[in-house]
């Protein structure tokens, strides 16, 4: 059974129950929505999680609905439901950053195949996202003045420059604050400094 949110938003009531049942009978624990409105107030956009997507709703379009979802930055990935004019809005659709795109009707194998590798790719999305927040935590230990000279160690300059460019402190001063920099972090050297920084967007 999954442990990430799983989301069917459909105006045919049909697509909804037939959708629910089958992925509840493969152990999805699943929540649906009749309209974009319902689904952008009612669901977890924050958390990680898959939503199947249909392009033509009622009210705000399954496209309406994904710009939503991307301009908040939302983690959800995103798997349309489409019917056979749409599949170039479709394919668009993933271009811009969707995960991908079933055709109605659509087979069960098929279905269950998608939203297996969606849920694969959430779960991907949450270590991301845990690995993140305890970086986060982690920086959030230094000093403003450790921060600036993390970021100058990361770039590569040396202890006496880091001086020059902060005076007036000390080359001794900024030793120490760069010892006190990788103990807090946990890190051994300059080299997985800037990798932190770069890949946790600091």
């Amino acid at each position: 059974m999954s442990t990430h949110k799983l989301y069917v938003i459909d105006d045919d009531e049909a697509v909804r129950r037939s959708l629910g049942l089958l992925l509840l009978s493969r152990g999805h624990a699943v929540q649906a929505f009749a309209s974009g409105e319902a689904f952008l107030e009612g669901a977890a956009l924050d958390e990680p999680g898959v939503a199947i997507l249909d392009l033509r709703l009622d009210g705000l379009s399954g496209l309406q609905v994904f710009d939503a979802l991307r301009q908040r930055a939302s983690p959800l990935v995103v798997v349309f439901l489409s019917g056979h004019g749409d599949i170039p809005v479709a394919v668009q659709a993933v271009q811009d950053g969707a995960f991908g795109w079933l055709e109605k009707p659509c087979s069960d194998e098929r279905l269950l195949e998608t939203v297996e590798k969606a849920l694969a790719r959430a779960a991907e999305i949450a270590t991301r996202l845990q690995a993140r927040q305890a970086a986060l935590a982690l920086w959030q230990r230094l000093t403003p003045r450790e921060m600036q000279v993390a970021r100058l160690v990361a770039e590569g300059h040396a202890n006496k420059r880091i001086a020059q460019l902060l005076a007036p402190i000390e080359p001794r001063t900024v030793e120490t604050h760069r010892a006190h920099v990788f103990a807090k972090l946990a890190l051994a050297n300059s080299h997985e400094l800037e990798r932190f920084i770069r890949e946790h967007g600091l």
